[in-house]
């Protein structure tokens, strides 16, 4: 029997976060109908991860809603599965950086109306970790690629700089001021609307239920079903999985 898929959101007090979340789990669904799907929440909102992996029999992949490495990736998730000790538990890979997550936000970017030429700021939430901020990096560098060479900045609602206003003004500093913000968000929440609410030009929506998005997610669970496959090693069965 495949493992069950378990999606991991972070939560929030939006309450458009968890229907966006299952609209993009429905998607996921619908690209692999015979795959049990699960949602659990870090925090915030139910159900909970812990509940989610109590009810779970077999073997599960938790695959993060998540588009960096930080505290959660590397902790939260590692010592929820270790407490989920009737599971074989295999941690999937974030979801970024990865082309499929660029091109999500390449069109949320048209859709919002960009245009070519515009430099764009990428914001994300931000962590202290820095491997999470290396990773934001690495994606505004594969979205410059994909826009054509304009700048992309990484910037940040909390916990790193620059912030996204800091950003654009950087940017308008260097004779840029048609400036686009691509929202590096999940769903929507306090800090998308705030990256927003900063952008002079336009603001693109959070990747959301993209079809790009829904694929990534299959994608990361395969890899990690794939490692769970391999035979049995002597270290300690719990790996988180990379890309």
């Amino acid at each position: 029997m495949q493992p069950t898929l378990v999606a991991v959101a972070h939560g929030s007090r939006d309450p458009r976060a968890p229907h966006t979340v299952e609209a993009l789990l429905e998607r996921v669904r619908e690209l692999r109908p015979r795959l049990r799907v699960r949602l659990g929440h870090i925090e915030l909102n139910h159900p909970l991860l812990e509940h989610t992996l109590e009810q779970a029999a077999g073997s599960a992949v938790l695959v993060p809603l998540l588009l960096g490495r930080g505290t959660h990736v590397k902790r939260d998730l590692p010592a929820a599965a270790a407490r989920a000790g009737h599971l074989r538990t295999r941690i999937a890979a974030p979801l970024g950086p990865h082309p499929l997550l660029v091109e999500a936000l390449y069109e949320r970017l048209v859709e919002a109306g960009w245009s070519a030429g515009s430099a764009v700021v990428l914001a994300a939430a931000g962590s202290r970790d820095p491997d999470s901020a290396a990773d934001t990096r690495a994606t505004a560098a594969l979205l410059s690629e994909r826009l054509g060479g304009v700048p992309v900045v990484a910037a940040y609602a909390s916990a790193a700089a620059p912030t996204v206003p800091d950003a654009v003004r950087a940017l308008a500093a260097r004779g840029r001021h048609r400036v686009a913000v691509a929202s590096y968000f999940a769903a929507p929440g306090r800090f998308a609307a705030a990256s927003a609410a900063a952008a002079p030009g336009p603001a693109a929506a959070p990747l959301g239920a993209h079809p790009a998005l829904a694929r990534l997610v299959l994608r990361r669970y395969d890899e990690a079903c794939a490692a769970l496959a391999a035979p049995a090693r002597r270290e300690h069965p719990l790996e988180l999985a990379t890309a």
